[in-house]
């Protein structure tokens, strides 16, 4: 029998491969390229580029020069690349932002959830202890928690105490 965490982690999973499995062909492409050229191989695979490039080129009289200093079409491309690259992650970045606040959305569902279920409990414990006149069933703290909290209230204390 799977325990309650086992079954939260295979829950969240499936959301997630759901979630990864329904982007559309654009946005798998541009993770894939993000993900990719923060990689190491990449970074190596430009250096070795380059220096491959101005060795052919570095030289006009070696008769393979295609592109000689300054190197005009290098810059061209590289400059290209580093646009669509840039462009890419920020396609990732926007993708995965999105997916951040789905999380933090559910976060506060749960959260205020939790919060609705914890107050009903202090309310029950509240009134088993009143009706065994145990003196914890009226103590004023309890009689605080055992009160719904509004989100409402709790923003507006929030903005008006956190520091500017």
């Amino acid at each position: 029998m799977q325990s309650a965490t086992q079954k939260n982690i295979r829950a969240i999973c499936a959301i997630e491969k759901a979630a990864l499995e329904q982007r559309p062909l654009s946005a798998r492409i541009g993770d894939v390229i993000a993900a990719n050229a923060g990689k190491m191989w990449f970074i190596v695979a430009h250096i070795l580029w380059f220096v491959v490039w101005i060795a052919l080129n570095f030289k006009a009289g070696s008769g393979v020069a295609f592109d000689p200093f300054p190197f005009s079409l290098l810059t061209m491309i590289v400059s290209l690349e580093s646009i669509f690259l840039s462009l890419f992650i920020l396609m990732s970045q926007n993708r995965s932002g999105l997916q951040a606040d789905q999380r933090h959305h559910l976060d506060l569902q749960i959260n205020l959830l939790s919060e609705d279920e914890n107050t009903k409990m202090i309310q029950m414990l509240q009134a088993i202890c009143e009706y065994h006149n145990l003196p914890v069933g009226r103590d004023p703290e309890i009689t605080v928690l055992g009160k719904r909290t509004e989100v409402g209230d709790v923003l507006t204390d929030l903005k008006d105490n956190l520091p500017r």
